[in-house]
């Protein structure tokens, strides 16, 4: 008897699954890119100063590719800041796209979280290792940098995840639940 190869599933960690494979492997290549540069660019670029730079060119596209693109394609999130010039106060702003119109495959979805949460452990781990081997501590600068921008990804994104997950259990207590019960409860007592 012969045996069928086994199909990958959805959820899976295969990015061949991915409804976005392109913004995925973007995504990915950013994060692994930076970690990469840093601990193997002094190997084949003997200049600080330009392994640095290009790390930190590296971090800041993924902040911004991660931020304005992965986040909305991959999982339906956005996020940004708004500061008000009169009073300097700063307010985050959250956006989910409708979970009625658009569909999120849970490969993508494994993706991002899974990766969005190991990113900044693994800086946490090189900024502990760049403390402890006290001749590295001027890339210990470099690791804050990372730590910023991918904390503060981290931090925006599952508040609003959060925000989105809120909304939509509160707008279908909103159109379903609540307000049919509502409604339901006036018309009989209407009609008594």
């Amino acid at each position: 008897m012969e045996q069928q190869p086994l199909q990958p599933q959805q959820g899976e960690l295969n990015w061949r699954l991915s409804a976005h494979p392109i913004t995925l492997l973007f995504f990915l290549g950013f994060r692994i890119g930076a970690l990469l540069m840093y601990l193997f660019g002094v190997l084949f670029i003997k200049n600080f100063v330009l392994v640095f730079i290009i790390t930190l060119l590296i971090l800041s596209a993924d902040f911004y590719y991660l931020k304005n693109i992965a986040g909305r394609r991959l999982v339906g999130l956005r996020w940004w800041n708004e500061v008000n010039t009169s009073s300097g106060d700063s307010t985050w702003v959250f956006e989910s796209s409708d979970p009625t119109t658009r569909t999120i495959t849970a490969t993508d979805k494994r993706f991002f979280w899974l990766s969005l949460y190991v990113t900044p452990a693994l800086w946490i781990g090189l900024a502990i290792l760049a403390i402890i081997r006290l001749s590295s501590v001027i890339w210990l600068s470099l690791v804050a940098i990372a730590l910023a921008l991918t904390i503060t990804n981290t931090v925006a994104f599952s508040r609003c995840d959060r925000f989105s997950q809120a909304s939509t259990f509160a707008n279908s207590a909103l159109s379903g639940g609540v307000m049919s019960n509502l409604a339901g409860g006036l018309l009989g007592r209407l009609f008594k």
